[in-house]
This record gives structure tokens, sequence and C-alpha cells, in this order.
């Protein structure tokens, strides 16, 4: 019989109880217990970083991480990825009124959401990013994505979607996204 433990963690915003056996991982007591399924369970060895959470803002592979190690720690999860500026209580999710992150509305707009397994964790690893590096260049935001695997896109389209959001978060006009300038110069092509 396994050892079970009853842990008090601040998730989302919300302190959460919950009993795990003590050999429970971050991600198993997320998904299993709580039943927050927007981190994925990909190889469950840390190379896929499908399970990327947010711990005390830093990106942490959930699947290598003891539950226990949580408590007393802040978790985000995509669940709980909202702008900055709204409280808790005044998101939205998916309203006009600017409830999902930057981040997220630039991967939806970029087409960089593809079947979606990796998001989660590229999202929270991007937004971790913004939060510590405001305006990263393309090498920066390489490197912070680097623990993130992707079998669908090939990454252009995720690395323009978090320089879309970096961007917009400083004025800038957005760069146009490859599969655009693709399409219009297949366009001209063809006249």
């Amino acid at each position: 019989m396994f050892a079970m433990r009853v842990l008090t963690l601040d998730v989302n915003g919300d302190q959460q109880e919950t009993a795990a056996p003590d050999h429970w991982t971050l991600l198993e007591i997320l998904r299993y217990r709580l039943g927050l399924t927007g981190s994925k369970q990909g190889c469950d060895k840390g190379d896929c970083g499908a399970c990327t959470v947010l711990v005390d803002g830093k990106p942490v592979l959930s699947c290598l991480t003891l539950g226990a190690e949580a408590q007393g720690c802040s978790v985000q999860t995509i669940e709980g990825l909202r702008p900055a500026h709204l409280k808790r209580s005044e998101a939205v999710e998916g309203t006009a009124t600017g409830g999902i992150d930057p981040v997220q509305d630039a991967f939806d707009r970029c087409g960089a959401l593809q079947c979606g397994f990796c998001q989660p964790g590229m999202m929270l690893s991007a937004r971790a990013l913004l939060d510590r590096t405001p305006n990263p260049n393309r090498e920066e935001i390489q490197k912070a994505l680097s623990g993130n695997l992707c079998r669908c896109t090939g990454y252009t389209q995720i690395i323009e979607a978090v320089e879309t959001a970096v961007a917009e978060s400083v004025g800038a006009d957005a760069p146009r996204p490859s599969w655009v300038e693709d399409r219009v110069h297949l366009r001209e092509e063809a006249l």
C-alpha cells in the first residue's frame, strides 16, 4: 500500500487540498486529482515538454516534479492562463473582453495550433519568457521553447506566434505570418 499525503496547493490562484500517494508527480495530481487535463501526459521522462506548467512563474516539467514539491508555490496551468490585467474573477475565457492571454490569441491567429497536444506547454513556456523578458529576440524565443517538442508544425508558426505576441505587447506592428506570405507569393506567381 502506498502512503498518502494531503497536499494543499495554490493552483491557478485557488487553494486546492487533495490527497495523493507520496510518489505522485505534480502532473498526476493536476490531471487525476484536480481534473486539470490541459497539461498533457506525454513522455513521462522530461523529454517532450507537454506537461510544462509554471511554478512561481518558471516553466517546470510537471512529470518530473513530485506533487509535494509544489506545496507553498504558485502553480499555473494552461487553464489559469489569462491576461495579467484581468483578475481571476473578471476573466471570461474566450470572450471579446480579452479573456485569453495574448500568447494564446497569437497562437490562434498565426496558425500555430495543429493537433494541440504540445500547445499548453509551449504557451506556458512562452508566457514565462515574456514575463521575464518583455521584448525577446528570435534566438531567445527559440531557447525558451527548446524544451517543448512539436510533431506537427515544424516550429515556424509557433516562433512567429510568440514574435506576434511580443510585437503587440510593445505596440509594434505584428509580423505577417509566413503562411500568409506564402499564399501571397503563390497568388502572385499564378497571375
